[in-house]
């Protein structure tokens, strides 16, 4: 009983408690030993607890039979002694005592078992760290020191920021549509898109190549992210935090996102100025060969209004046939400005402008305009089975100190818009076809409606602007972006969580349920029942032993339980039946058993004197 409540109140202790991983290990393997092992223990500990509550009942009723007792209690409680029960209908409250107990008995192994079998469980450790803070106006001045030095994109990132935020775009658009939505960036897979966050798990911050010196920051082509997530000290259970079968994380960090809307341009809507009809052939080849297919490039100049009086424009090359003409059929033309800053007077310097339209075989997009505003997020970020999901939690629009993040945002945006446009197709306009035409058996023409289209441009550029954010971070704590690779105070944001580790043993925490309350009811009222009684036959000892009766010794060997004890009390007249005594005395001793009620019996009183046991 010492060894089972000991092991109850270590695990209580510990909160959690588990083997060392390898002993985990076999008993994931090998469930059936497992079982065996714990019903073999539990079922010794139930015999150890059967027997100690037996003998305490045993010890007292030796004290308490020397004191007048009815014959009715004496024999509940020489049959409780014996492990069994009475069945006496005129005496429920005893007959149900006894049954009660007996029941608790009976289920001390079941209650052993539940407690002792280790169960699957979560242990929840508690996380924290840092990372970096594009946020703050720290950041600002130190982004705006590297647009100066290197500018916006540089060679090196020009990669990556190209396939990087087209390969965003297309699995963030195309898991509006049922379609696979992991996204792979440094190493990193992130589901649907990056919700602008860097991996601040260290096994799944992807990459571990070291950048040159030239590949951090701005330069960043891919490589190792610092990851500076710990244990909080003292906020785990006392015993070792086991490896586990299977680890995941919940953290909480920054993230970035957008809110993209996207419409028709509508003829009314006069501050929308959207040109593309500046466009002239600047190359005729009319003896086109398999050797140079090229009849002929069309120079597009895309103009639109991006403030009051103020117009910007971008230039595409397409290829068009010996007339000029485009092929509507099998060649795709989609252009695109971004407009950094108000289109009007009203609008504050938060957000960002795409115009943009489609010729040829993406005729489906009219002439549209998407405003992008993003917002600094805060996201629960899950990491379990390899890969990276976020859910936004809060968010706040951009402040004035945000204006280097927001241009950097737009240069990421207007970089793709143009590189996304080759001679014959584009990247944006094949994702909108591609994703829309894999969805449906009719042709895109005749099927496909301006809501859907423009829920799939707004979900690819949200997804190009929450890879942007990630980028960025990444870069700036890429390995040897800092000094000793330590993000300064005055850059670094908090990031907490909690790791969540699969394994397998005891916890408290995980006891709350009825089985568990259950389990401990037979093991709980034994107890308290045994030490009842070892309580009370220390009291009795004591006060006998200070009355210092003369017989004490020989009583210390009676068991009332004992069928041949009582023979021998019966024989040496030591069992005194009290009241039936009385009667005798007073006639005279001439009383014989049948002059007796059956009530008479049951009113007895009995106690036991000057009982030699054992041949004393």
């Amino acid at each position: 009983m010492t060894l089972g409540y000991g092991f109850l109140g270590a695990v209580t202790y510990y909160e959690y408690y588990t083997p060392s991983d390898p002993v985990c290990e076999l008993m994931r393997s090998y469930p059936g030993e497992v079982t065996m092992i714990v019903t073999s223990i539990a079922t010794v500990l139930s015999i150890a607890t059967t027997i100690l509550f037996t003998l305490s009942v045993k010890e007292a009723l030796r004290h308490r039979i020397c004191q007048p007792v009815s014959l009715t209690h004496l024999s509940a409680w020489v049959s409780l002694a014996q492990g069994s029960h009475i069945l006496q209908h005129k005496h429920k409250i005893l007959t149900l005592f006894t049954l009660f107990v007996v029941g608790m008995l009976r289920l001390l192994t079941a209650g052993w078992t539940t407690l002792l079998t280790p169960v699957y469980f979560t242990w929840p450790v508690q996380l924290n760290g840092s990372e970096i803070d594009i946020t703050g106006s720290v950041f600002a001045a130190l982004l705006q020191e590297e647009f100066l030095t290197n500018g916006l994109i540089q060679n090196d990132a020009s990669d990556v920021l190209d396939i990087g935020g087209m390969l965003s775009g297309v699995t963030a658009a195309g898991f509006t549509f049922g379609l696979p939505g992991t996204f792979n960036f440094n190493g990193a897979k992130y589901n649907v898109s990056t919700q602008g966050i860097v991996p601040t798990i260290e096994k799944l911050s992807g990459s571990d190549g070291i950048p040159d010196v030239n590949g951090t920051r701005l330069g960043f082509s891919g490589g190792n992210v610092t990851v500076n997530t710990g244990i909080v000290p003292g906020s785990h259970s006392r015993a070792p935090i086991p490896q586990g079968f299977s680890t995941n994380y919940s953290m909480w960090q920054q993230g970035l996102t957008a809110n993209v809307s996207c419409r028709a341009i509508d003829s009314s809507q006069t501050q929308y100025l959207w040109n593309t009809n500046n466009s002239n052939v600047i190359y005729t080849n009319p003896a086109a060969s398999s050797n140079n297919p090229i009849t002929g490039l069309r120079l597009w100049t895309i103009s639109a209004n991006c403030s009051t009086n103020t117009s910007t424009a971008y230039e595409y090359v397409t290829i068009v046939d010996a007339d000029g003409n485009g092929n509507s059929s099998g060649n795709g033309f989609l252009p695109s400005v971004v407009c950094l800053g108000p289109t009007d007077t009203n609008q504050a310097y938060t957000s960002f402008t795409i115009f943009t339209q489609g010729f040829y075989k993406y005729d489906f997009l009219q002439a549209s305009v998407c405003e992008v505003v993003p917002l600094l997020t805060t996201v629960r970020a899950d990491y379990s089975n390899d890969q990276i999901s976020s859910e936004v939690i809060s968010f706040a629009p951009f402040q004035s100190e945000n204006a280097e993040l927001l241009l950097f945002i737009a240069g990421v945006a207007r970089y793709q818009s143009i590189n996304s446009q080759g001679l014959t197709s584009s990247t944006i306009g094949d994702t909108l076809y591609s994703i829309y035409s894999s969805t449906t058996t009719e042709h895109i023409n005749n099927n496909l409606n301006d809501t859907q289209v423009y829920l799939e441009l707004e979900d690819y550029w949200r997804g190009v602007v929450e890879f942007s954010a990630t980028f960025l971070r990444s870069a700036f704590m890429a390995t040897g972006s800092f000094p000793d690779n330590i993000i300064p105070n005055n850059l670094s944001s908090p990031v907490n969580g909690t790791m969540f580790i699969s394994t397998i043993g005891w916890t408290r925490w995980t006891r709350k349920s009825p089985t568990y309350l259950l389990a401990t009811v037979p093991l709980t009222i034994i107890t308290i029942l045994t030490f009842i009684c070892v309580f009370y036959s220390i009291l009795e000892y004591r006060q006998e032993r200070q009355e210092h009766q003369r017989n004490y010794h020989y009583r210390a060997k009676f068991d009332v339980s004992n069928i041949l004890h009582l023979i021998i009390a019966c024989a040496g007249d030591k069992l005194v039946l009290s009241d039936i005594r009385e009667k005798i005395e007073k006639n005279g001793g001439d009383v014989h058993p049948r002059d007796l009620e059956s009530n008479d019996l049951r009113r007895q009183s009995v106690h036991v004197v000057d009982v030699p046991v054992g041949g004393r």
